[in-house]
């Protein structure tokens, strides 16, 4: 699904227009955003959590030589899905 399609399923479910509903989901990424760079989480119900975790360095290998390369630590979002949404998703 892409957003087009997203702003166009919102907006029957919650009886918007398309330009309100589009006007949510432009101010819902930056909110988000800005909330896991200060360290906090985002729950939302029915859906999961996002969070920031941190992924430690770690040896890798070059694919093309096999040398060995250092990958750097890096901070990365993970989301923990609620079991309502993965009982509904394998009923």
């Amino acid at each position: 699904m892409n957003k087009q399609q997203l702003v166009e399923a919102v907006s029957l479910l919650a009886n918007t227009s398309k330009a309100d509903t589009t006007k949510v989901l432009d101010a819902l990424v930056p909110v988000i955003t800005d909330t896991l760079k200060n360290g906090d989480e985002v729950r939302l119900h029915g859906l999961g959590t996002l969070k920031v975790k941190l992924r430690k360095g770690r040896t890798g290998r070059n694919p093309r030589t096999g040398q060995p390369i250092e990958i750097a630590a890096k901070k990365v979002v993970v989301i923990s899905v609620f079991p309502s949404l993965e009982d509904a998703v394998n009923a």
